[in-house]
């Protein structure tokens, strides 16, 4: 504790940690009323099996674990298919877990989680939003230009 009577905070280290941080978060998204009817009413999701995927995800994507596998997308839309998942939701999702993570840390690991977590949102919204017959442009680089 701090002389003010606050804990301290400290960066995110370890997969304890990234355990702390994802059972928070859900347990605050799972009271939003946003956000529960598209995690509990329509995909009626069991936190116990989700729980350690999400744990892997995070500890890959922050910690650097490589233990996730799979992607994170295809399940979204599956859930999009269901209910329209919409740039409020995305927008709720990202301020819960940027409060959860500020509530419990502080530090390099902490600010990286925020910015992952933002440019995950902005993703799977933008592919989310994206109509199915718009083919998905992808560049291939051919070496360098050669001529005149």
């Amino acid at each position: 504790m701090t002389s003010t009577g606050s804990p301290t905070r400290t960066d995110i280290a370890d997969r304890d940690d990234i355990r702390r941080l994802v059972v928070e978060f859900y347990s605050r998204a799972f009271q939003d009323e946003l956000l529960r009817i598209v995690f509990v009413d329509v995909a009626k999701m069991n936190i116990g099996e989700h729980l350690p995927v999400m744990c892997d995800f995070w500890g890959t994507v922050l910690l650097g674990e490589r233990s996730y596998r799979g992607g994170a997308f295809q399940p979204h839309a599956r859930l999009h298919e269901q209910v329209p998942l919409t740039a409020r939701h995305f927008d709720r999702w990202l301020d819960i877990w940027t409060r959860t993570v500020d509530d419990l840390f502080e530090g390099d690991v902490a600010s990286t989680a925020k910015l992952r977590a933002a440019r995950v949102a902005q993703a799977f919204l933008n592919r989310l939003e994206q109509p199915a017959s718009t083919p998905v442009c992808v560049y291939r680089y051919a070496g360098p230009a050669t001529g005149a």
